[in-house]
């Protein structure tokens, strides 16, 4: 594991294909680059810490994919959730990152337990090393496990 990455604030790793953190620098892209990463998801918001509002250019500078995913904080939604799913379901290496990692966060525990099956003990051990879930997002989880069980 590179130096570079674990200095990107509240790096985590999950597994060898997916890591998410909160907002890198222009120059932690380069190191996600070279870290082999393919594809770069930005669930923030313009409005969100540290946004870079040239992230885009840097990032398809580098020749990543860049997949932004603005997810409303107050407000987020199972349409948002499954843009992150059908991204995540490209099966390359693939680096997803908002403010702070906690929007990631919640979408990669919906992703663990409802794509991969993962038990909620192995997804909230993911999840609990960046944060608990405030209620606006227990709820949005809640919401969408419920859903996905119907199916």
């Amino acid at each position: 594991m590179s130096a570079a990455l674990t200095e990107i604030c509240h790096y985590l790793p999950l597994g060898d294909r997916i890591a998410t953190s909160g907002q890198p620098s222009r120059e932690q892209f380069a190191s996600i680059q070279s870290a082999g990463y393919e594809i770069v998801v930005n669930l923030a918001m313009p409005s969100s810490s540290q946004w870079l509002a040239d992230e885009q250019e840097v990032v398809v500078g580098l020749g990543l994919d860049y997949v932004p995913i603005p997810v409303v904080w107050e407000y987020p939604t199972l349409d948002d959730l499954e843009q992150v799913f059908e991204v995540l379901g490209r099966d390359r290496k693939t680096w997803v990152h908002c403010a702070l990692n906690m929007r990631v966060s919640a979408m990669l525990y919906l992703y663990h337990r409802l794509q991969l099956g993962m038990s909620d003990a192995e997804a909230t051990a993911y999840l609990a090393q960046i944060w608990t879930p405030n209620e606006t997002w227990q709820r949005f989880i809640d919401a969408a496990i419920e859903l996905y069980a119907l199916d």
